[in-house]
């Protein structure tokens, strides 16, 4: 029998915390414990794991334009360097745990449209986190756009939306011979189409969006959001912060969610479920294998009745 197909989207923040050393040692730490979770949760399903990449290509840009004998490399191919330097580490300590699965990366283009209005409005965050006076000196410095993200600063650039998984097909054929599939990382490198012809463009597309894309495209049975966060939190911030535990799409329309952070992770679970997928959830990676059962994190369902309250224990009924 098949297993139902579960596309995974992994943070970027999940493989290296904020304020963490940007250093290989840390992020492959990080990385055996997102593959410990991958891997318990490809006993029960057909996984696609797609990977943020935030983070990692923000250190990557650090150190582009720290050599100056060259012009800096533009972020779609720093996009694609981080696919191969992320993807490797994943690929490596999936193998490692699940001897006996396939497990492939695949690098991944992501169509956007040239004319996206997020061209003009950066809105992801990438690279490490900065004190306000640190952000100033770096917008100064390079021009880059800075925002607040917490009681910190980061970098931030622009998200456009994704049209197109180029290799979907590609995808596809190697989900067809039982492979655990590592794409889209980064959310895919971002390329437009001039007639026939594709290039990169200098952006980043949010991963939990190409996943959603991703998931609709496959016919994914469910999406799975895994970031630092433990739930999708109603006034997160506040005082009166309260955790999303079951909500439909409609419901969460009429909610506001930060537009770097949980704001695309909820607009993509929405979409997955309003273009027919069964159920998506969102929650903290160390609870990835019970957010789905309704134990931990946030559901979005069609036709179910939300409520701000507490988690109320297990549920497998979710799925």
């Amino acid at each position: 029998m098949t297993k139902p197909t579960l596309v995974i989207a992994l943070g970027g923040n999940a493989l290296l915390k904020r304020g963490e050393p940007l250093e290989a040692a840390v992020q492959k730490q990080n990385v055996e414990q997102a593959a410990a979770i991958v891997a318990a949760l490809a006993q029960t399903w057909r996984v696609v794991l797609v990977h943020g990449n935030g983070p990692q290509v923000g250190l990557l840009a650090l150190q582009n334009s720290a050599y100056t004998a060259v012009a800096p490399y533009p972020l779609d191919i720093l996009g694609a360097e981080s696919q191969g330097m992320i993807g490797y580490l994943l690929q490596q300590a999936l193998k490692n745990r699940l001897p006996s699965q396939e497990v492939s990366v695949l690098l991944t283009q992501v169509e956007v449209a040239a004319d996206d209005p997020a061209f003009r409005s950066p809105t992801k965050y990438i690279g490490p986190v900065y004190s306000a006076l640190q952000a100033a000196a770096l917008s100064r410095e390079k021009g880059w756009a800075m925002r607040a993200d917490g009681v910190h600063f980061r970098r931030v650039v622009p998200s456009p939306h994704p049209r197109r998984i180029v290799e979907q097909h590609a995808i596809t054929a190697l989900l067809a011979q039982q492979h655990l599939v590592i794409c889209g990382g980064g959310g895919g490198v971002p390329v437009v189409c001039d007639g026939e012809l594709r290039h990169g463009v200098e952006a980043v597309i949010d991963k939990d969006l190409c996943a959603a894309l991703l998931a609709e495209q496959i016919h994914a049975d469910a999406l799975l959001i895994l970031t630092d966060a433990d739930a999708v939190y109603l006034g997160w911030g506040t005082p009166h912060q309260q955790p999303l535990a079951r909500l439909t799409p409609a419901e969460l329309a009429g909610m506001a969610f930060d537009a770097g952070s949980m704001g695309p992770k909820v607009e993509a679970a929405c979409r997955f479920v309003s273009a027919g997928g069964r159920v998506a959830g969102i929650g903290a990676l160390q609870h990835g294998t019970t957010i789905l059962t309704g134990q931990h994190g946030t559901l979005i369902q069609a036709g179910r009745n939300g409520n701000h309250a507490d988690h109320n224990g297990p549920d497998n009924t979710a799925y």
